[in-house]
């Protein structure tokens, strides 16, 4: 593929990087370093496609996107940033870039992304503007990266979202975070918790019931869906969800209309659909606990939030930003020795970013000085509980005997459970060595990269996670 590409980045490392990979593919590249010279090239001079990075010497890339619009409209823009909060992840996309790449980024990913901008000048619809700059996501590891470039490709459109990861990790803030920066932030944002309704009441709470539809029916009730209606509807935990509600979960998905329980008349709704669950949802398809045919409908975009202990570079930041929070909320103001923060990065975090913040508030309370080091630290939350000798097997006989101990999987779904148990990190591991090649780690694996594919999508693995560094 031939074209032209400007290429606006003061880093003349990663320059050199990028003009190799492309003019390798046949791209004509001009370089230059300031806004300055950018906007000094494109008075005499178009191209099929720009990439600029955000912090350069004589302003911000994005801020200054507007020059670069009115010379050329439909020239597209690919952001690159070091910058790598969801903050700037939606200011690339709130200017209709065509893609937004945080360092360090897949050079084979950004390649791709030009030769399709260059045979897409027309760019993208622009994405709404999101009012105010507190993101409801903090960290900027490389972990979170492919999570704030999922978030801003769903904030145009009504995709169902199905967020997976462990308790813990955050996956109400991010549907928070679709919905308050997506086209229906005015509309209304209705959480419901399936794990925490009583079977026989869950379909009452979803779609809402008609008076004397059952004991205690003694008034016409609106349902979850009915209070969603322009705006959001988060299932979360939906893996705890009874078949029978399932059944009318899809139903109503496939439709987009619902009927009270008890009632005769149909009612359109117009709602998003994001929901989240902690369990792998795979084993109990297997097993008939959960609908595949639901499972396909709410993973039209899957979201794979990482757990702390593999984003411990954000350790830091999180704890900083916890402590502010606790100040708000009416504990006594700290700061944090950079020795205690290195001994909350050691922690295994089991419970994730929900049991940092406990610990920091505990901090907050406790601490009898302004300042929390490493020796008011073990004093307030104690040592770490050591790993058990059973919890210490590496062999595969002992992580069996674990998991089965963990899990008690019913009669006859063993096999299937065990599969998906062992699947799931067997990929990831894959991925991590071929930086996110999924052809690279079909080859790895010894399978057919369609069937790796299928998998990925029915395991809910997020291969962006795992992308190779520049």
């Amino acid at each position: 593929m031939s074209g032209s590409v400007l290429l606006v980045e003061d880093d003349r490392a990663i320059a050199t990087v990028i003009t190799a990979a492309l003019e390798d593919e046949g791209f004509t590249l001009h370089h230059c370093e300031s806004i300055a010279a950018r906007d000094r090239v494109l008075a005499v001079h178009r191209f099929d496609a720009m990439l600029t990075d955000v912090v350069l010497g004589d302003g911000d890339g994005i801020a200054s996107l507007d020059a670069v619009r009115a010379v050329d409209p439909d020239m597209p823009v690919i952001v690159l940033s070091a910058q790598n909060t969801l903050d700037t992840a939606v200011r690339a996309s709130e200017t209709q870039a065509f893609e937004y790449f945080p360092k360090p980024f897949d050079l084979d990913e950004l390649v791709r992304a030009v030769k399709q901008a260059a045979g897409q000048r027309a760019g993208a619809e622009a994405a709404p503007v999101a009012e105010g700059d507190g993101m409801p996501l903090v960290g900027r590891s490389q972990a979170m990266q492919g999570v704030y470039r999922m978030i801003t490709r769903v904030l145009r459109n009504d995709l169902t979202v199905l967020i997976t990861g462990e308790s813990g990790t955050g996956k109400e803030l991010v549907a928070e975070a679709i919905h308050q920066l997506g086209a229906r932030k005015s509309g209304p944002f209705v959480a419901v918790n399936t794990a925490a309704i009583p079977s026989e009441l869950i379909e009452s709470e979803l779609f809402g019931h008609e008076k004397g539809a059952f004991t205690g029916a003694v008034a016409q009730a609106i349902g979850k869906f009915e209070q969603a209606n322009g705006g959001t509807l988060f299932l979360d935990e939906i893996g705890d969800m009874p078949p029978e509600a399932q059944t009318r979960l899809l139903r109503a998905l496939q439709s987009g209309r619902i009927r009270r329980v008890g009632g005769r008349q149909e009612i359109a709704v117009d709602v998003r659909i994001i929901a989240a669950t902690n369990r792998d949802l795979a084993p109990m398809i297997a097993e008939g606990r959960f609908r595949e045919d639901l499972f396909y409908r709410l993973n039209v975009v899957p979201i794979e939030l990482p757990p702390l202990r593999e984003r411990r570079e954000d350790i830091e930041v999180l704890s900083q930003h916890f402590l502010n929070l606790a100040a708000e909320d009416g504990l006594p103001r700290r700061q944090i020795t950079r020795d205690a923060l290195g001994k909350l990065e050691q922690r295994r975090w089991r419970g994730n970013v929900r049991e940092l913040r406990n610990v920091i508030y505990r901090l907050a309370l406790l601490a009898r000085e302004d300042v929390i080091d490493a020796e008011a630290l073990d004093d307030i939350i104690g040592p770490e509980r050591e790993s058990s000798p059973t919890e210490q097997q590496l062999d595969f006989g002992g992580a069996l005997q674990l998991w089965l101990t963990a899990n008690h999987p019913p009669p006859g779904a063993l096999y299937h459970n065990a599969l998906a148990a062992f699947e799931k990190p067997l990929m990831e591991y894959a991925l991590a060595r071929t930086g996110g090649n999924q052809l690279r780690a079909a080859k790895l694996l010894g399978i057919n990269r369609n069937t790796l594919r299928k998998r990925l999508g029915e395991l809910a693995i997020n291969a962006d996670r795992f992308v190779r560094p520049v």
